[in-house]
C-alpha cells in the first residue's frame, strides 16, 4: 500500500476522532465552535501522529525517546499551525458566514488542509 493511501486511511480515522470530539464538545459542553474546533483538531493530531509513526512512515522512524519526542513536536507544531489555523479560519467562514452545518463545514476544512499536512509530514517531520 502506498504511503499516500496509508496517509488517507489514518486521516479517515483522525476525521472520525475530530468529528466526534467536535460534536461532543459543542453539544455536551456548549463550547463555541471555534474553540471546540481547535480542541477537536488537536485530538485528531494526536491520533494521527501515533498512526503515522507506526504505519504511514514506519520505515523512516528512528528509535529512541528523544527522536520520538522531536518528531512529535515537529508534527504537532506543523499540523497545529496548518490544521488548527486552517480549520478555525475555514470553519469561521463556512459556519459563521455561509451557515453550513457544523460537520459539513468540518469535512470541507479537513479535505482542504490534507494535502498541506501530507507535505509537511513527509518533508519536515518524518525525514530520513
Amino acid at each position: 500500500m502506498s504511503r499516500g493511501v496509508r496517509f488517507i486511511w489514518v486521516g479517515v480515522g483522525g476525521f472520525i476522532v475530530q468529528g466526534a470530539a467536535l460534536q461532543g464538545l459543542v453539544s455536551l459542553t456548549g463550547l463555541p465552535y471555534p474553540v471546540a474546533t481547535a480542541l477537536a483538531v488537536e485530538a485528531a493530531i494526536l491520533h494521527n501522529f501515533l498512526w503515522h509513526e507506526r504505519w504511514t512512515w514506519a520505515d523512516r522512524v528512528e528509535a529512541g525517546r528523544a527522536s520520538r519526542r522531536a518528531r512529535f513536536l515537529r508534527f504537532n507544531g506543523a499540523t497545529a499551525f496548518v490544521s488548527i489555523g486552517g480549520n478555525v479560519v475555514l470553519m469561521s467562514l463556512l459556519v459563521g458566514v455561509l451557515h453550513l452545518p457544523l460537520l459539513a463545514a468540518m469535512t470541507v476544512a479537513v479535505v482542504a488542509m490534507s494535502a498541506v499536512n501530507f507535505v509537511c509530514a513527509d518533508r519536515f517531520v518524518f525525514t530520513q
